[in-house]
């Protein structure tokens, strides 16, 4: 298990005067001799909406400004050096309900709105690497909508960004209604602390998802998440823990927290009544190491800051010991995924 930070009483401080749970744990990897430890240390913050979902869309907007300036400034305290918030983490998660207005109003662009400026601020006040996940509206392809991850560099540079893959149509989260399939592939970012990538939300059901992220030369994969209780609270332990493991790298679980409600009752399309919430979001934030330990969530109910300080060097440590990269038959699958997408295609079954 990873042991516990030692955080500044400042840090504690300030996350108790703030009204949110503060929470640090530490990795380990074997001292080697050819290369120094690369330690990072990681910051993942949940949280819930700051004012009801009828408030007027920029006062919902700079309240969730304040709140991640209040928190960041705490893990700044901790010396964090790449911070992840939620997915959509600057309006509520309204794509259960299909309505297009108001809630389209929260796009901004990736490349200079108003959330990102706000972030290229905290990157350079804390020398810190942000992942800033936004409904993003692109400007310069007719005003599209995607579910997208910027990354910021801690010079406050806008390193790039990167889209939600995977869309889900699961109950309430019908999110085609407002985006579709990313189309950055499988990027990841050369950080000055390490190689990152943002596999976004329901990402992460899908192996190859996280796969091709490690190909590509991930250390830390980010999975900023929006996710309830009912529908997925039993997966949400295993699978990027799962993946940590499959793919030699760190993962990061970040989960929003608290029951957010609408004005206007919408349907599942599955017979039940009409309702103004689809559950409550179940925080329980946490990173996995490459070799299968894990931190402690963050709580259910509250928001919270997890901060974890990672050896980057485990990644290659557990690659040498269990060889999955090395071992791993690629060319095989790519050749047998290749005729399996094919309109033809026959599954390879022997029968009698």
């Amino acid at each position: 298990s990873p042991r516990n930070l030692d955080l500044p009483s400042c840090a504690v401080n300030a996350a108790s005067q703030g009204n949110f749970e503060l929470k640090g744990y530490g990795f380990e990897a074997a001292l080697e001799q050819l290369r120094r430890p690369r330690t990072v240390r990681v910051g993942l913050i949940q949280n819930k909406i700051q004012l009801p979902t009828t408030s007027p869309v920029a006062e919902q907007i700079n309240a969730l400004h304040r709140r991640i300036a209040e928190i960041v400034e705490v893990a700044a305290m901790c010396d964090v050096n790449i911070v992840c918030f939620q997915e959509a983490w600057v309006m509520p998660f309204a794509f259960c309900t299909r309505e297009r207005l108001p809630w389209t109003e929260f796009a901004e662009s990736a490349e200079n709105g108003a959330t990102t400026k706000f972030c290229q601020e905290l990157a350079k006040k804390h020398n810190m690497v942000i992942v800033s996940p936004i409904l993003e509206r692109d400007e310069s392809h007719a005003d599209t909508l995607w579910n997208t991850a910027v990354v910021i560099s801690n010079t406050g540079a806008v390193l790039g960004k990167t889209r939600k893959n995977h869309i889900p149509r699961v109950g309430d989260f019908n999110e085609s209604t407002y985006y579709m399939e990313g189309n950055t592939g499988h990027r990841v970012f050369q950080t000055a602390f390490g190689r990152i990538a943002v596999n976004i939300c329901y990402g992460r059901h899908h192996p190859l998802n996280w796969l091709m992220y490690g190909i590509n030369g991930a250390e830390i994969i980010f999975n900023p998440s929006a996710t309830i209780g009912e529908l997925s609270e039993s997966l949400w332990p295993i699978e990027a823990r799962n993946a940590a493991i499959a793919n030699h790298c760190f993962t990061c679980a970040i989960n929003r927290v608290g029951t957010e409600h609408f004005e206007n009752e919408f349907t599942s399309g599955d017979g039940k009544k009409a309702h103004h919430d689809f559950g409550h979001f179940y925080g329980s934030s946490y990173v996995s190491a490459p070799d299968g330990s894990r931190t402690p969530g963050l709580s259910r109910v509250s928001d919270g800051l997890l901060i974890a300080e990672m050896d980057l060097n485990l990644c290659r440590q557990t690659c040498d010991k269990w060889n999955f990269k090395m071992t791993g038959r690629y060319e095989m699958y790519a050749e047998e995924l290749a005729r399996a997408v094919r309109p033809d295609f026959q599954p390879d079954i022997v029968r009698e």
